[in-house]
């Protein structure tokens, strides 16, 4: 009998392994992000404008700002950067998933629910650590000088993401596609002028102590005080923790697949 004749050609059906699903699920999905006009704006266009634009603006207006304008700036404009991406993108794409049917196809799919959350977290991170080094290299230009702490970072950047994909799903969950834009982008907008992402607390004055509940003043505190001295700042890690608990039991009970 030839090696041929001893084969198995019998269908051996079945799904890959999760695994494999969420990073075919995550890749495909940070394509598809960075392939959209809109997302690549949010993600890295306006984060760099906003950065060099601060940075020479402060300059220029003689801002009392209690270090370098680069250096305020910066983890600030990361901050900025894990928002547009984790919450505004990720909550725009889905709305529209949902509109196309899109989500209920995948539903159908082998991919399990969980592995489709998955894979978009997956797909944020990929898109993040784009924007981290885009970004870092444009401060870095503008005379950036870090003392980075790469675990408090990388904690500040996870639970960043978690929070605001939470928000962000739960809002492109209860809404329509086009309430799911408008909404986003006027959360963003408010978010980015008087949320504490890309200017310290202590910019605002009196309001400086509730930006720091919010989770973009949370998640800008972190980057600042991992940047700035290499500390793990915990009461924002803590605050990004249960906005990301509250968000995800939000999401679960109300997020229509359709």
């Amino acid at each position: 009998m030839s090696t041929l004749d001893r084969q198995d050609f019998a269908p051996r059906p079945g799904a890959a392994p999760f695994m494999r699903q969420v990073l075919a699920q995550a890749s495909m999905e940070s394509r598809l992000m960075l392939r959209n006009g809109e997302q690549l704006l949010l993600a890295v266009v306006i984060p760099v404008i906003v950065l060099v634009g601060g940075v020479e603006g402060a300059r220029h207006l003689d801002l009392s700002l209690t270090r370098r304008p680069v250096d305020v700036f910066a983890p600030g404009v990361l901050a900025l950067a894990v928002m547009s991406t984790a919450f505004t993108s990720l909550a725009i794409s889905t709305g529209f998933e949902r509109r196309y049917g899109v989500i209920k196809r995948l539903g159908s799919s082998p991919l399990p629910r969980s592995g489709l959350l998955l894979g978009k977290v997956g797909a944020l991170l990929i898109v993040e650590a784009m924007q981290v080094v885009v970004i870092s290299l444009v401060a870095l230009a503008l005379g950036w000088d870090p003392h980075p702490g790469y675990l408090a970072a990388f904690l500040a950047i996870v639970a960043g993401t978690a929070a605001f994909a939470a928000l962000g799903l739960f809002v492109a969950g209860v809404l329509r596609a086009e309430a799911t834009l408008a909404a986003a982008n006027l959360i963003y907008l408010l978010l980015l002028a008087g949320g504490a992402v890309v200017l310290p607390p202590s910019a605002y004055g009196a309001y400086g102590n509730v930006t720091d509940l919010l989770p973009s003043g949370a998640l800008g505190n972190a980057l600042r005080a991992a940047f700035w001295s290499g500390d793990i700042a915990w009461s924002a890690l803590l605050v990004l923790l249960v906005r990301s608990a509250a968000g995800a039991v939000l999401t679960a009970r109300t997020f229509k697949w359709e």
